[in-house]
């Protein structure tokens, strides 16, 4: 399909304070910075999809985008067939509704020797309940462009399955040891975010095959405790490592209170003992500066900002943003540019997208690729503007 140069001015953002209703400013508050009138990238439309929520780029240059229906889709982003996309067929059946349906897509680390690929998804049980569960499987591709998953085998599932359908979270990564992490929302039942007898709330570290390390914080309570790396958490929907290998997450606050966390080997972030926003319904939950004992965010966002995908940028497209956080935003229709500071953070920049913007990631040339979220949905590179020569 043809291109569509679109150039995307940065729009300066300006954000109340965040942090207690009616207080004083946390120093972990975040407020945007001013923002230069020349854009600092332009963007270019290279397909569109239906309700697209993640995406993996193939070590040949194509990508893997999933459609929350039920549908990976192949799309070809070089040559005459640019924004060309076909369906790999062999997905499994997935509970779409509300928050729900298929959700995340990454490669193994040695995919380019086994072909192994990770989904997750929600996945329908008895009655009226679901639960997120991840599948790995082989990625077959044919000489005609197309391919399918085989032998495909679920490794890890949401324990127990609830109703509802919300906070499923299952945005998964690879460390460079090798260990496969997983988001596990608390499925807006707030109480297993605190349970060691239910995964949900939990950011997991498992093996490659879903198995529990034997190394983790918890694994000595047996079960699925064993899975859990960190706990108390709400709705994570990014997660992402640095150039240190320090695992940092975005996740939905409530009514207010989103937070950007640096994840600790056994930590517990409180929620939904302390938030740094409110119920929906206006009931107050107390600030993390009333429980020391809980870790508090390195950022929160009130307003919010509806953070969705996440990545630590570490290419050479974009030299003055290495090692940035980016962050895409759902109701805010922006991309969030986070500078860090060892093991702290804090917004520098806020991109106006026009959008909602459903996920990011970084392409192999060093270019940042984003989803919009919902129906047509397109797929946008982001590129550094022309240069500029002066004569004379």
């Amino acid at each position: 399909m043809p291109r569509n140069l679109l150039s995307i001015a940065c729009l300066s953002a300006l954000l109340l304070a965040c942090g207690n209703r009616g207080n004083d400013v946390a120093a972990n508050t975040s407020t945007a910075a001013a923002q230069e009138p020349a854009a600092p990238f332009v963007t270019v439309d290279m397909a569109s999809f239906d309700e697209p929520w993640a995406m993996a780029f193939l070590p040949d240059g194509r990508l893997l985008v999933t459609e929350k229906r039920g549908k990976l889709k192949l799309v070809t982003l070089t040559g005459e067939d640019t924004g060309n996309a076909v369906e790999i067929s062999g997905v499994p059946e997935v509970a779409y509704g509300g928050q729900g349906g298929f959700g995340d897509v990454i490669l193994h680390p040695d995919f380019a020797n086994n072909n192994l690929v990770y989904i997750s998804y929600a996945e329908p049980g008895e009655g009226d309940t679901r639960g997120a569960a991840v599948a790995r499987a082989r990625l077959q591709l044919n000489a005609r462009g197309g391919g399918r998953l085989s032998g495909l085998e679920v490794i890890w599932r949401q324990v127990p399955k609830v109703t509802g359908q919300g906070h499923y979270g299952h945005r998964m990564a690879f460390d460079r040891d090798g260990y496969l992490w997983v988001s596990s929302g608390e499925r807006q039942k707030f109480d297993p975010a605190q349970d060691m007898n239910s995964n949900m709330g939990k950011i997991l570290r498992l093996n490659d095959d879903g198995t529990a390390p034997a190394d983790n914080p918890f694994v000595d309570q047996g079960e699925v405790a064993a899975q859990v790396w960190s706990l108390g958490h709400r709705n994570v929907l990014g997660i992402a490592f640095d150039a240190e290998g320090r695992l940092w997450n975005n996740e939905m606050g409530p009514k207010g209170g989103d937070e950007l966390n640096l994840v600790e080997r056994g930590g517990n972030y409180g929620y939904p003992i302390v938030s740094n926003g409110d119920h929906y319904d206006g009931r107050p939950i107390p600030n993390h500066d009333t429980r020391p004992e809980f870790i508090a965010p390195k950022i929160t966002w009130t307003p919010v900002i509806s953070p969705s995908g996440f990545v630590i940028y570490d290419g050479d497209r974009f030299p003055h943003w290495k090692g940035n956080g980016f962050i895409t935003g759902l109701s805010s229709q922006s991309l969030v540019r986070i500078e860090f500071d060892g093991e702290e953070a804090r917004e520098a920049e806020r991109f106006d997208m026009g959008k909602r913007m459903r996920a990011i990631r970084q392409g192999p040339e060093g270019s940042l690729w984003l989803l919009e979220d919902g129906a047509n949905g397109r797929l946008l590179e982001l590129s550094p503007p022309p240069t500029t020569t002066v004569e004379g």
